[in-house]
């Protein structure tokens, strides 16, 4: 296809190289290529699996879309994501959303009705994480629930439930649980904690809601098909933005009714989408190229730790999946120097706590990067605590 150079002093549209006073072959289906990194840009960006970018065959993918209004119900893209995670799933009906967020504020709307309470744990996503949305958006009490490794035991359940009968208290609704484990570093809350969990909800008439923003990782990690750890909640919502490494996209799925409910409640909050079938390909792309790969992050994720458990000062815990939690231990690395030391040295990371930092590993991350994350933070601690 031929596109003739612009005239009047115009740029010539963003992708569509020419040549003044001539024109030029171009492609329009290629996509453009990263730019080269600059001496002050960071090679080894570890803040989160969410900043990767998409491939060349993702953005073919994306280019080559068949698209229509979502809206309308007339995107085939999306339709083809959602059934597709939604017999994946084990599920009735899946429905696309911006974010993860949105996915889980959906479900804590869709599950209640204002007044009631939702169990939580104190260090899930949606508690501290999410704005406190439970409230504003639902109108619904937080109900604190001590885990351990991210896990809520059945007898707290059924301890948390009060008399229905008793008009002066907030009644239990809903119990939210979360896999894998952001704060506690990525950890797998094993399967079997969550069915014995799912029971006791189910017994007292509890629904169960699982933010499975990384489950896709847990089930790579596990072996345990995606559809097995559905099957312990009545909603779950699943991220492609992250692991997969699409650049926008979360899926929620569940009973028909409830979909359709937060259907209706997601063009409410401004989240209906029109010819979103480009992004929607991006992740069936993912489920095809990018979900065996996460074992790959997992192993970089190891070696990641083990190489940072070698700097003086610091513990590290073997991760499960993806996430790597440095604590920094020796009284001279304070957190924001420690940053800034790394950042210095072309490395990005988090703090995640009073002295935690955070990295993940994922799609942008080669063994490459890894030594190169590791090497920079044994520099970084030998500069800040005198050890050669």
């Amino acid at each position: 296809m031929l596109y003739p150079a612009p005239v009047g002093g115009l740029p010539a549209p963003r992708g569509f190289p020419y040549t003044a006073g001539s024109e030029a072959v171009v492609q329009p289906w290629e996509p453009e290529r990263r730019p080269a990194m600059s001496p002050a840009e960071p090679a080894v960006d570890l803040r989160s699996d969410t900043v990767t970018r998409p491939t060349p065959a993702m953005r073919r993918a994306m280019m080559d879309a068949e698209v229509g209004d979502d809206v309308f119900g007339d995107d085939p893209t999306v339709q083809a994501l959602e059934r597709r995670v939604a017999e994946l799933a084990g599920k009735e009906a899946a429905l696309y959303v911006p974010s993860g967020t949105m996915g889980n504020q959906l479900a804590l709307k869709c599950h209640t009705e204002p007044g009631d309470e939702v169990l939580l744990e104190p260090e899930s996503h949606i508690f501290l994480y999410e704005q406190g949305g439970l409230g504003a958006n639902s109108g619904c009490l937080a109900h604190l629930v001590p885990g351990e490794r991210g896990g809520i035991a059945p007898e707290q359940v059924a301890g948390a439930v009060r008399d229905p009968a008793d008009d002066h208290v907030a009644r239990v609704r809903l119990v939210c649980l979360e896999n894998t484990h952001n704060r506690q570093g990525g950890v797998i809350v094993p399967l079997e904690r969550l069915q014995a969990v799912a029971a006791v909800a189910r017994a007292h008439g509890l629904a169960v809601h699982l933010d499975g923003a990384r489950l896709w990782n847990a089930s790579v990690a596990s072996g345990i098909p995606v559809r097995d750890w559905a099957a312990t909640a009545d909603s779950l919502m699943m991220c492609f933005s992250k692991g997969l490494g699409a650049p926008v996209g979360s899926i929620l799925t569940g009973p028909a009714d409830f979909v359709r409910r937060a259907r209706r409640v997601r063009k409410r909050w401004g989240g209906g989408m029109r010819q979103v079938g480009i992004l929607a390909a991006a992740c069936l792309h993912a489920l095809d190229h990018h979900l065996e790969r996460l074992a790959e992050d997992h192993r970089r994720a190891k070696a990641l730790a083990a190489g940072f458990a070698r700097s003086p000062g610091v513990r590290v815990i073997e991760p499960e999946t993806n996430i790597v939690i440095v604590t920094l231990e020796h009284p001279a690395l304070e957190p924001a120097a420690v940053l800034r030391a790394l950042e210095a040295r072309g490395v990005r990371m988090v703090p995640f706590g009073a002295r935690r930092l955070r990295a993940i590993t994922h799609l942008d991350v080669d063994d490459a990067g890894v030594a190169r994350a590791v090497a920079g933070l044994g520099e970084t601690v030998r500069g800040l605590t005198g050890r050669g």
